[in-house]
């Protein structure tokens, strides 16, 4: 993450695409933006975008650039998306910061007023001490698993994650009629997608459920095959409220991973649905999170 930050600093006057910053950090797209988002406390997104709104205020106040200079070496494609986005960081316009830079304070200046998307980590940390579920998670017994390869028939889910119970009415009906049930078989979720650097409109999701290695397949057209790869894979078992699954990826890819001796493997988590949450007395969901990992190599 270090080496991606100094990236981003390095090139702060060119358009820089996710791809290219997960090129940077040595790992896939899908694991880069939850493991920066976990360690920096914002998206790369955010994060790029506040380095050039902080880089934008050292050229108002300490040169005599014009306002469109100073957008283009900041790496923005207009000056109207600069002057906007720097109203919302600093609640003030560029101009008018030129004229009067006392008028945001040094916080703001290193933060900017936007707390939603700048937030730090220790925020969490100081939430953490009044917050149970997030102790609980701090303290999780996370152990390391060898999965075997899983033939799975799936349903496809593009849209918010709120709704991926879709796909798994759709499965569950699919599965009830081939006779695949629990515990035999398993039911696998996967999410495709960072909802923190994806358009939630654009989220990916898998419902998945394991199949016999004979299953005849052509028996329905209309559904889709493929096999989970296995490996080596962390996992931790989630009990709570769905609403906090999120946190429980943010803390394993923010916490635990990098104090310990793994780093992830370029696939997939898998989220093995245990219970219906409408069953259970309290609506909880039990979810064993699985994390692809391998040795990270020192």
């Amino acid at each position: 993450m270090d080496q991606v930050i100094q990236y981003i600093e390095d090139h702060l006057s060119r358009k820089i695409s996710l791809e290219e910053l997960a090129q940077v950090s040595n790992f896939s797209k899908y694991h880069f933006t939850r493991i920066f988002s976990s360690m920096v406390g914002m998206t790369p997104y955010a994060f790029l975008n506040s380095r050039r709104l902080i880089k934008s205020v050292e050229y108002l106040v300490g040169t005599d650039k014009t306002v469109l200079e100073i957008s283009m070496l900041c790496g923005f494609d207009s000056v109207s998306n600069f002057n906007q986005a720097f109203k919302k960081f600093y609640n003030h316009t560029p101009s008018e910061v030129r004229r009067n830079p006392k008028i945001i304070s040094n916080n703001s200046v290193q933060y900017g007023n936007n707390q939603k998307e700048t937030e730090q980590p220790s925020r969490y940390a100081e939430s953490g001490i009044k917050n149970h579920f997030l102790r609980r998670i701090w303290e999780m017994n996370i152990t390391i698993k060898e999965l075997p390869d899983y033939e799975v028939a799936y349903v496809r889910h593009i849209g918010s994650y709120l709704e991926t119970h879709k796909a798994w009415g759709k499965i569950g009906e699919w599965a009830a009629k081939n006779h695949l049930f629990p515990p035999e078989h398993y039911f696998i979720g996967i999410s495709l997608d960072d909802p923190s650097s994806t358009e939630e409109y654009e989220c990916r999701y898998d419902a998945c459920v394991t199949i016999p290695g004979d299953f005849n397949r052509s028996i329905d057209h209309d559904m889709e095959y493929k096999t989970l790869s296995g490996g080596l894979y962390a996992l931790y078992p989630f009990y709570d409220t769905i609403d906090k699954f999120a946190i429980a990826y943010q803390v394993v890819y923010g916490q635990w991973l990098p104090n310990s001796e793994y780093e992830p493997d370029n696939k997939y988590c898998l989220e093995f649905c245990m219970n219906n949450p409408s069953d259970d007395p309290e609506g909880k969901a039990k979810v064993d999170l699985y994390v692809p990992i391998r040795k990270r190599v020192v």
